[in-house]
């Protein structure tokens, strides 16, 4: 991230704002005696009321002061421009409070202490700015921590200010530790950073941490206008919400903005929401809800055009589908609080999107938001943005036409359970539309004599209650029977079977009964192994399946689902058909 900078090399202030005029003295001082002062340092703060939106901050630094519980190092964190910088000056300001009558910290600074001037000016000997986004190396620590054991020249305390202190190399940190720990009683440290996550929690336990919060947007709006007011600037209220969300709550960024808008006036005319939005780049919050109403609509041709349109005119894809996904918001937040949602947008506006909002649930509009959210991921990275807009735009179309998820967990339910006129009726075993599909035989009950097995099913259950699991899944892999007679079993080998198979089962068969058995594997003819079987069922089941009125009823409801698995509502447990028995290249599909 790169910080503009003062002509000196410090960092330039993220400009928060005051109601007031700037220090005495810093008029002639910051614009060189002439020329005019960008609003951003302008209307810089010069005391702690006149910072907006950090009332918590304020509040706990005004109790710590009162009490005299003042902490030796403070953290402050937030995005860029929402006063990091300023407010470090001013608590250095407020720790070295001095004037004729108060000599002690004090957080109210009217009138102007002797200090505050040459701290606002970042020009007190006592009070050290360090950019560390320039001075990263352990030796620039080390120069501070050399000064840190002498006294205050002139202040009350010697303040030490580093801004971006994450930017500081490893080693830095580690020669700062043990000062921070336990520092004189007359060094204060101030930091700040915008990736509080990357400065080592060793450092963050031994500081005081404020979040500094992205200023509100109507909040900042309404600050805007005030400075307008002051500037003799008129600028229309649209526009200066269009600034206030493209800042992103950074005041520093909306006033840098505005300083931009107010020349953009033609005559004594006022600056309109629309020059606003021609300077910013940005689509028409209005034609952007167009936009949505022709896509929710399904009106493709109107949706298309509009999109189009605002892009011929300037419009970024990127800006387009933020919109799109803010107006989405609004929408979900009024199905969930209803009409009287606070939106922060016009009348007319919130009157539009009341009327969008009512014939949809609370599901398709979550569904609609996360779409918006990828499409906007594609128009960031995709080769052509305005193309992944137009793509975004239809599958919101494809999507608003879809019933509701609730209703698809309705229907669902409906044909898992068996009930309803549009679920699924279970058909007997083996006819058509059938909802289950044939499995291995039925285990066959013990043995009356030692005959042996009569057949593959009687064969495989025998396997199965002796627990060998290899010769069980061979067995049902690569044996076609031909014939089962007592002491005999003749089958055809399937493709790729083991040459070894009919001594295992040979073996297997002599052990179970105590008699001797023949296998002969060199049969013809035989039928289909057990996975050949089952894999056949399952397909038959399924084309049946999908010739069932209810289930073309149901893909017809929800286009591009697919049937992914059967189950039979009267069965107690589900069965793996495609289990470890079938072929390697069989897709697995769960039913019972």
């Amino acid at each position: 991230m790169m910080d503009e900078h003062t002509p000196d090399g410090g960092p330039e202030d993220e400009a928060v704002v005051h109601d007031g005029p700037a220090l005495p003295g810093l008029e002639a001082s910051d614009t060189g005696g002439e020329g005019y002062q960008v609003l951003a340092r302008k209307y810089r703060p010069q005391t702690f009321d006149d910072l907006i939106g950090q009332e918590p901050m304020v509040k706990t630094l005004t109790n710590a002061f009162a009490s005299g519980r003042i902490a030796h190092a403070y953290m402050l964190t937030g995005v860029r421009g929402v006063g990091k910088t300023t407010t470090a000056r001013l608590i250095a300001r407020a720790l070295n409070y001095e004037t004729d009558s108060v000599d002690a910290p004090s957080i109210d600074l009217e009138p102007l202490g002797r200090h505050c001037e040459a701290i606002a000016k970042s020009s007190h000997v006592d009070v050290m700015e360090m950019d560390a986004a320039s001075r990263t190396g352990v030796g620039d620590i080390r120069e501070i921590l050399d000064g840190v054991r002498y006294s205050p020249v002139s202040a009350r305390y010697k303040v030490y200010i580093i801004d971006e202190v994450h930017m500081l190399s490893t080693s830095a940190f580690n020669a700062l530790l043990k000062t921070l720990e336990e520092p004189p009683a007359h060094v204060k440290f101030i930091f700040a950073t915008t990736e509080i996550r990357k400065v080592p929690v060793t450092v963050l336990s031994r500081c005081q941490r404020f979040d500094l919060k992205r200023i509100d947007r109507e909040v900042l709006t309404d600050h805007l206008a005030g400075i307008c007011d002051k500037e003799h600037a008129n600028v229309e209220r649209d526009g200066l919400t269009a600034i206030a969300r493209a800042a992103e709550g950074s005041v520093r960024d909306a006033l840098s903005l505005l300083d931009q808008a107010i020349v953009q006036a033609e005559g004594d005319g006022p600056v309109t929401a629309e020059q606003v939005r021609d300077m910013l780049g940005l689509a028409d919050r209005t034609r952007v809800l167009d936009l949505l109403e022709a896509t929710l609509d399904a009106r493709a041709k109107d949706a298309l055009d509009e999109l189009r349109h605002q892009y011929d005119s300037g419009a970024d894809p990127q800006v387009v589908m933020r919109d799109l996904l803010d107006h989405l918001h609004n929408l979900s937040r009024i199905k969930a609080v209803g009409p009287e949602a606070d939106l922060g947008e016009a009348a007319d506006t919130v009157a539009r999107l009341v009327a969008l909002a009512e014939p949809r649930s609370l599901g398709q509009l979550s569904r609609l938001w996360k779409l918006a959210l990828t499409g906007l991921d594609d128009v960031r990275s995709a080769p052509d943005p305005v193309a992944a807009a137009e793509m975004a735009v239809i599958r919101l179309m494809a999507a608003s036409n879809m019933p509701p998820p609730e209703d698809a967990a309705r229907l669902l339910a409906a044909a898992k359970s068996g009930g309803g006129a549009d679920a699924p009726t279970p058909a007997p075993s083996g006819a058509p539309g059938a909802t289950t599909a044939t499995l291995a035989p039925a285990p066959a009950p013990e043995p009356e004599a030692p005959e042996g097995p009569k057949d593959i099913g009687e064969l495989i259950a025998m396997i199965d209650e002796a627990r060998d699991i290899g010769l069980k899944l061979d067995v049902e892999r690569y044996v076609r029977p031909v014939s089962f007679r007592p002491g005999a079993v003749t089958y055809e080998p399937a493709q790729d079977a083991p040459n070894t198979l009919g001594g295992r089962i040979a073996s297997f068969l002599n052990e179970a009964t105590g008699q001797r058995w023949l296998v002969d594997a060199q049969g013809r003819g035989g039928g289909e192994t057990l996975a050949e079987a089952r894999k056949r069922e399952r397909e038959e089941n399924l084309a049946a399946i999908m010739r069932d009125p209810s289930m073309i009823k149901a893909l017809t409801v929800f286009p591009g689902a697919e049937l992914v698995g059967v189950e039979d509502p009267s069965a107690t447990t589900n069965v793996n058909v495609a289990d470890d028995s079938d072929d390697a290249d069989t897709p697995r599909q769960e039913t019972s």
